[in-house]
């Protein structure tokens, strides 16, 4: 028979048994570190979480306290949480952690606002976060970011990124006429972009938010190859041809090795501006089907709305134009769930089952 366990030790046995249900796993099985300790007349627990914690802290130490006074416990308890964000991949770029590829098969998704958005929104939830714009040919995130300044470089080699509403930011938007067409070649486009990604003075990033080109093509495959991505997310919107695109996009990154980290529905309802009712216009439950289909998660689905376009234009993306809007809501719901499945993977809750059968 086993001793018992000492109060310490049966505390933080029952600690560790909470499943949290943004990780979706017992902290335990996710190897999240817990470290106990004493203090009068209870106990203090230490929590290293790797995702951003502003707007997710207080919703996690409740559901823990909740736990574990379902668990018995029965003494005060004093939780303290800490934002530890780790890089996800053996391979790091220079000044960044977590690199993460914002892809999709087509245009005219809207990829690039759910990219400046999403990037946003790991801004406000407390994470350090860059940018980058990798459209070569139609860079739109210096508008989208309302910037227009050129970049410094102190030694001459490395460029100093752009800061814009507490990101850090480059484009080529930011080196080239805007009003002038880039009229390169493949390899000198996939070169530029190697530029940009690997000469840029990055400050410490938790993320770096790659707004991919639309498309399958050269630059898509460089970055990725090339790249240590830790993860890439896909935009669709919910009509089929968008579906069919966007799977192209997620069978490109699986073919070179990139995690899957989820996708995303653009434009999946329209909000009336009046009585905020939701309204599909196209179609529904395209991005379920396919993340269903391609054994991935549907992160969540941002809706169509007016006020985006013109946020967008204005060089103040919803998420800081609206911070407590339904738009910007939703991408810090999905950058809380990304951050998660970067940061602890898939929860075995939604892994596909397969089931054999004999003849």
């Amino acid at each position: 028979m086993n001793p018992p366990l000492n109060p310490s030790a049966r505390f933080g046995e029952a600690a560790a048994a909470y499943v949290d249900p943004l990780i979706g796993r017992s902290l335990a099985e996710a190897g999240v570190p817990l470290q106990v300790s004493t203090v009068a007349g209870g106990f203090k627990l230490r929590i290293e979480l790797g995702l951003p914690l502003v707007g997710y802290r207080d919703g996690f130490c409740r559901g823990l306290l909740q736990h574990l006074r379902a668990a018995g416990i029965d003494t005060p308890v004093e939780v303290e949480t800490v934002q530890r964000i780790l890089a996800a991949g053996a391979k790091q770029l220079p000044g960044v952690r977590n690199p993460i590829a914002v892809g999709s098969g087509k245009g005219g998704v809207g990829k690039s606002t759910v990219a400046v958005n999403l990037a946003l929104a790991l801004v406000a939830a407390g994470a350090r976060t860059g940018l980058l714009d990798a459209d070569i040919y139609g860079p739109s995130q210096p508008r989208m970011l309302g910037v227009s300044a050129r970049p410094d470089s102190a030694d001459g080699r490395k460029l100093e990124p752009l800061r814009a509403h507490g990101l850090q930011a480059m484009s080529i938007g930011f080196l080239v006429d805007p009003e002038q067409p880039v009229v390169w070649r493949g390899p000198m486009a996939t070169q530029a972009l190697t530029q940009l990604l690997g000469e840029t003075r990055w400050d410490d990033l938790d993320y770096l938010i790659i707004d991919l080109p639309p498309g399958t093509g050269d630059i898509q495959l460089s970055l990725a190859q090339r790249a240590p991505l830790a993860g890439a997310v896909v935009v669709t919107t919910p009509q089929e041809v968008a579906l069919a695109a966007a799977r192209k996009g997620l069978e490109m990154f699986r073919k070179v090795a990139v995690p899957i980290l989820g996708v995303i529905e653009n434009m999946s309802g329209y909000v009336c501006p009046h009585c905020g009712h939701e309204e599909a216009i196209f179609d529904e439950g395209g991005g379920a089907r396919l993340a269903q289909q391609c054994t991935t998660e549907l992160l969540g689905h941002i809706p169509l709305t007016a006020q985006i376009q013109r946020d967008t234009d204005d060089g103040r993306p919803s998420v800081v134009a609206e911070p407590q809007g339904v738009v910007a809501q939703r991408f810090a719901d999905i950058a809380r769930r990304m951050t998660a499945r970067l940061a602890y993977g898939v929860p075995a809750a939604e892994l596909p089952q397969i089931e054999i059968h004999e003849d």
